[in-house]
């Protein structure tokens, strides 16, 4: 059984892995939705894509955002 359901996922996320994607993301909002409600999960939403924007420009050797901070403040 286990051994199957690994085979299954290296399956889906080789040939998938955008619906697979997909899928999870769809999931995670309708939770965050029917748990917090609209807005407060288009908050959460917001924050994250900030998040995942300002790492990735650590990632990929940018400022990050302390860098900004420093910046704009002096």
């Amino acid at each position: 059984m286990g051994r199957n359901f690994i085979e299954i996922v290296q399956y889906l996320l080789d040939n998938h892995r955008g619906k697979l994607l997909g899928v999870a993301l769809g999931l995670v909002v309708g939770l965050l939705i029917i748990s917090f409600g609209f807005w407060k999960s288009l908050l959460v939403i917001i924050f994250v894509v900030i998040g995942y924007y300002l790492g990735s420009r650590v990632d990929e050797g940018g400022q990050g955002p302390g860098d900004w901070w420093d910046r704009f403040f002096h």
